[in-house]
């Protein structure tokens, strides 16, 4: 039988992980992504909208002529793109994760796309278990449209002391 602080921490302790993006990597992505209603060229010069999404309700690409959207709408796109990356980091990652590691990649996944992802050294290193050359990794993804983009460098910093911690 279970003592009385057995009993307190199931209903009150900390909750095991759900195998999910936490709450700091979806503000992470909330914050360098940014909220927009309206459709615009991102840095690297793709239409997006919402929370960075470039792809609609419908599964479609996002245009410049795509309509407005509410950010209920931008909450379920963001929510179905971070699925997918959620999706990839789970084919294509072998090695053990934590909780913050699993939400950083989310994060950068998210940004990059999986294709890129997949092709990656910072993947090829987390797979063979080289964890601290692998966080290593995240700087080096700071350009868009060729060009250092300082909003990057700063994500990649994040996204990199997340992972780590």
């Amino acid at each position: 039988m279970k003592d009385f602080f057995e009993m307190i921490l199931d209903n009150h302790g900390p909750k095991p992980w759900d195998g999910h993006i936490n709450e700091n990597g979806l503000e992470l992505i909330k914050h360098y992504e940014g909220w927009r209603e309206s459709p615009y060229l991102c840095s690297a010069a793709r239409p997006t909208i919402g929370y960075g999404s470039t792809w609609d309700r419908n599964g479609d690409a996002v245009t410049l002529n795509h309509p407005d959207i509410t950010e209920e709408q931008g909450e379920y796109l963001l929510l179905r793109e971070v699925r997918h990356s959620e999706a990839a980091i789970r084919k294509l990652i072998t090695a053990e994760l934590t909780e913050n590691m699993f939400s950083s990649l989310c994060s950068f996944i998210y940004n990059v796309g999986s294709g890129n992802f997949q092709k990656s050294t910072l993947r090829m290193k987390l797979n063979r278990g080289q964890y601290e050359s692998a966080a290593d990794e995240y700087p080096k993804w700071r350009k868009a449209g060729g060009r250092i983009i300082k909003g990057l460098v700063r994500r990649r910093k994040q996204e990199r002391e997340l992972f780590l911690t």
